[in-house]
């Protein structure tokens, strides 16, 4: 008998029938005798709507009443699916985040969980009811709810497995795993049986969409064991866990990553005097927009220029501060560029292999595909490329670091 905290996102719970499904699929675990705590998001397409009323009221919702408002929709889900549950004789108990007590600060629209009290879960447990619970929310000291940002549901699944200690932490979505690369773009991409929460947190900050990072975070602090499993279709899934098993079959690679959502901004003619980085960057974070990439250049001159990537929403409103940076500081021009792509390589047997960047930069070269910038860490190395050339790219590393799948009928 495992302890084991389930977790069903929007489309998953999509439908009154597909809560249908997901009963059935929780009953047979019950069944089966474990002891299941169920999170879920809302209905897909129910938060939108929830956001989309309220801004026909305000422009900008006051944050505490559109929390009150969007926690509604999980509110919804935990109803029905303790319902469905029911119907099929299996006695299940439906709570939101602050009836739980989900504990959380007071930064209304993105929470931060603080502590969650499992006593009365546990007492549900131990009678062998299910327990659904409203992922996204919670509730702050003063009883206001509280909402925990985008993707907040795996957040709240990931910290009642922590708080319950659960064998497991099952992330039911659209894919039945984590995988190579995006088998979109690499028909050959294959599942990973296991892969660590470093590699893991490197792939969703690196553009892979499978979990959100916080609670990949979340689940590698307090080391739960993640499963990514498709919501209705059986299988293994991908097991996300802290181990990072020796083995002479492990890959060095476990994954390639790519963001499509880059830009580039270049200021060229600095003056290469100390501080010169601050007061390029200050001004671009002081407009809370986040840098990514940064390659600094010294010339003969003794000018710099300094390179550096953001958000490509953030591309324009970055243009525009670092022209008034560059007319305050002397420097050359400013120019950017949106047709860019970031593409990388992930895993931790790069730590004990070298010659995987060269291996890399190889591979792109083969196909003609010139490097922008390059960036680096202990089990990654990502690059900027010409977006135009960005599937040409996994493609190709894929095939040089053996990620394909074998063919059909090969040994």
């Amino acid at each position: 008998m495992a302890l084991i905290v389930q977790k069903f996102g929007g489309t998953s719970v999509g439908t009154v029938e597909r809560i249908e499904q997901v009963a059935e699929k929780v009953k047979r675990f019950h069944e089966a005798g474990d002891e299941i705590v169920v999170v879920v998001s809302a209905m897909s397409g129910e938060t939108n709507r929830l956001i989309g009323l309220a801004k026909q009221i305000m422009e900008q919702p006051d944050p505490r009443e559109l929390d009150v408002m969007v926690s509604t929709g999980e509110q919804v889900t935990i109803g029905l699916l303790a319902m469905a549950l029911l119907k099929r004789g299996v006695q299940a108990v439906s709570y939101t985040g602050s009836q739980v007590r989900i504990l959380t600060d007071s930064a209304h629209t993105k929470a931060r969980i603080q502590q969650i009290d499992d006593a009365r879960i546990r007492a549900d447990l131990k009678a062998r009811k299910v327990v659904v619970v409203a992922g996204f929310q919670g509730v702050d000291e003063q009883g206001n709810i509280t909402t925990l940002g985008r993707g907040g549901s795996d957040t709240t699944g990931v910290a009642l497995a922590a708080a319950l200690k659960a064998d497991e932490c099952q992330i039911y979505t659209d894919v039945d795993g984590v995988y190579t690369t995006d088998p979109r773009v690499v028909p050959q991409a294959q599942r990973l049986d296991k892969i660590t929460f470093e590699e893991m947190l490197e792939m969703a900050s690196l553009g892979s969409k499978v979990l959100q990072i916080r609670s990949v975070e979340f689940a590698g602090k307090y080391n739960v064991p993640l499963r990514v499993l498709h919501s209705f279709q059986e299988g293994p899934g991908t097991l996300i866990t802290l181990d990072e098993e020796e083995s002479m079959e492990q890959p060095i690679i476990s994954g390639i990553a790519f963001n499509r959502d880059e830009a580039k901004l270049t200021i060229r003619g600095v003056p290469d005097t100390p501080g010169v980085a601050f007061k390029i960057l200050g001004p671009i974070s002081a407009a809370n927009i986040e840098v990514d990439m940064i390659v600094q250049n010294v010339a003969h001159d003794n000018t710099t220029d300094f390179t550096f990537t953001v958000h490509r929403n953030d591309y324009q409103s970055a243009l525009e501060i670092l022209k008034r940076t560059g007319v305050e500081i002397g420097a050359r021009e400013c120019v950017g560029d949106t047709k860019i792509a970031k593409v990388s390589i992930v895993g931790v047997g790069m730590r004990s292999h070298a010659g995987v960047a060269s291996q890399m930069f190889e591979a792109l070269a083969k196909e003609s595909i010139n490097i922008q910038m390059i960036s680096t860490s202990e089990i990654k190395v990502s690059v900027v490329i010409e977006e135009k050339y960005l599937e040409l790219a996994v493609r190709a590393l894929h095939t040089a670091f053996e990620l394909d799948a074998p063919a059909r009928g090969a040994e």
